[in-house]
């Protein structure tokens, strides 16, 4: 589900964070940026993914206003 699809997404979309893989087969991450770019990578992670995965749910948390950017870039972490 992860690799370079969802990183060349979040680079067009402009949100900054990271995404990886869990030992149960789901996909776990963050990702930040305006609220606008942020919805739109929401709404590609629950609809389209990348074309191998198979979306069964996605469950968004933790959602909050923040005042600067944790991250630079969006990454893959294993």
């Amino acid at each position: 589900f992860l690799n370079q699809y969802t990183e060349e997404e979040a680079r067009k979309l402009g949100v900054v964070g990271w995404v990886k893989n869990t030992s149960q087969g789901t996909v776990t991450g963050q990702v930040q940026g305006p609220e606008d770019k942020v919805n739109a990578m929401k709404s590609w992670l629950s609809k389209v993914g990348s074309p191998s995965s198979r979306i069964d749910r996605t469950s968004f948390s933790n959602e909050k206003e923040i005042s600067k950017l944790d991250f630079s870039g969006f990454s893959t972490r294993y």
